[in-house]
């Protein structure tokens, strides 16, 4: 899966988990630009993002993501 794969699939998570069939996030996005990205919702979308890649993120890991691109590396690490 490529970078470009694994973006439109965090898409679908990313309006799922903030219930915003609107929302578009790209690599530069951050938790500042997306309405209600809290404390709480950064868990939400850490066990959506497993379930949806069937993968499992290390401890504390998902924390060091800044923006979604760091994530988009992260998970294509994971799956491919």
């Amino acid at each position: 899966m490529n970078s470009e794969q694994v973006l439109a699939k965090l898409n679908d998570v990313f309006r799922d988990v903030f219930d915003s069939d609107d929302l578009t996030v790209t690599p530069q996005t951050t938790a500042k630009d997306v309405d209600g990205w809290n404390s709480l919702a950064n868990i939400r979308l850490m066990i959506a993002v497993e379930e949806a890649f069937e993968i499992k993120f290390d401890v504390g890991e998902f924390q060091d993501y800044r923006r979604v691109g760091d994530l988009i590396s992260g998970v294509a690490r994971r799956v491919s």
